[in-house]
């Protein structure tokens, strides 16, 4: 225990010290939701037409779950994988085989940092933008706690399955990018909420970070519990974890 707790706090003086790492995971999600609602004509205007309870929501806030499932893919599919691609094509982890240091010390260091700075990311980001934006709060507020951790660590299991195999940082970099995208257009952000056609919202739940939007979406907007999305990410998990574990390359 004492040998983790080592390892993650040298690794997160190292995390810190990187620029990038400060502004896309810690900052990205405040800028981009302050941006959207400060900048963009009609975002904090109601949407006519909406039931239920998306009833006299504005875009802004419909923007706000999926923005945290944003902040989920950017840390887990750009910065985590990247950090074990350097270490990889430096030598660095080849030089740590040599220890009695398991591999799985390492994803748990890296997982406990990026965690952390995500729930960080999170917290400013809902509360610079209820503040500034006057953005609707979750009606099922411990629901959407629930379902942003279980979505973060869904995520971070698919960024440990590519931190266990990428050969360098460029490679990371590049897959992480090939995820991303197709990833963000399940989880909304070019059609967020009931804007969504139902033939991809139907495939969308059954993608990690689509499932992790739908839920968080329900917990803020809904009254039910999102149990096909919770399945979903519970199984995504149940694989991607021991896969990366079994798969894992020290060179």
């Amino acid at each position: 225990m004492r040998a983790l707790r080592i390892l993650t706090i040298s690794e997160a003086r190292l995390y810190l010290r990187d620029p990038a790492n400060g502004f896309f995971a810690l900052a990205f999600p405040t800028v981009l939701l302050l941006v959207l609602g400060t900048v963009m004509p009609g975002m904090r205007d109601r949407i006519p037409g909406l039931t239920g309870g998306f009833a006299g929501l504005r875009p802004i806030d419909l923007f706000v779950p999926i923005t945290l499932a944003l902040a989920m893919a950017t840390v887990s599919l750009t910065t985590f994988p990247t950090v074990f691609g350097a270490y990889r094509e430096k030598g660095v982890l080849r030089r740590l085989s040599t220890t009695p240091l398991p591999a799985s010390r390492m994803l748990v260091a890296q997982i406990a940092i990026n965690v952390v700075a995500l729930i960080a990311a999170v917290v400013v980001a809902l509360v610079a933008s209820r503040v500034v934006l006057g953005i609707a709060m979750p009606d099922q507020p411990l629901l959407a706690v629930g379902m942003f951790l279980l979505g973060a660590v869904t995520m971070i299991s698919l960024g440990c399955l590519m931190a266990a195999l990428v050969p360098s940082a460029g490679v990371a970099g590049g897959l992480g990018m090939l995820l991303y995208f197709p990833m963000l257009f399940f989880a909304g952000v070019w059609t967020p909420g009931p804007l969504m056609p139902e033939s991809i919202a139907r495939v969308s739940a059954f993608t990690p970070l689509g499932a992790a939007s739908q839920a968080m979406s329900e917990a803020w907007f809904g009254s039910g519990i999102p149990a096909q999305q919770i399945v979903v990410m519970l199984v995504w998990t149940g694989v991607l974890v021991p896969l990366s574990a079994r798969l894992f390359r020290w060179t």
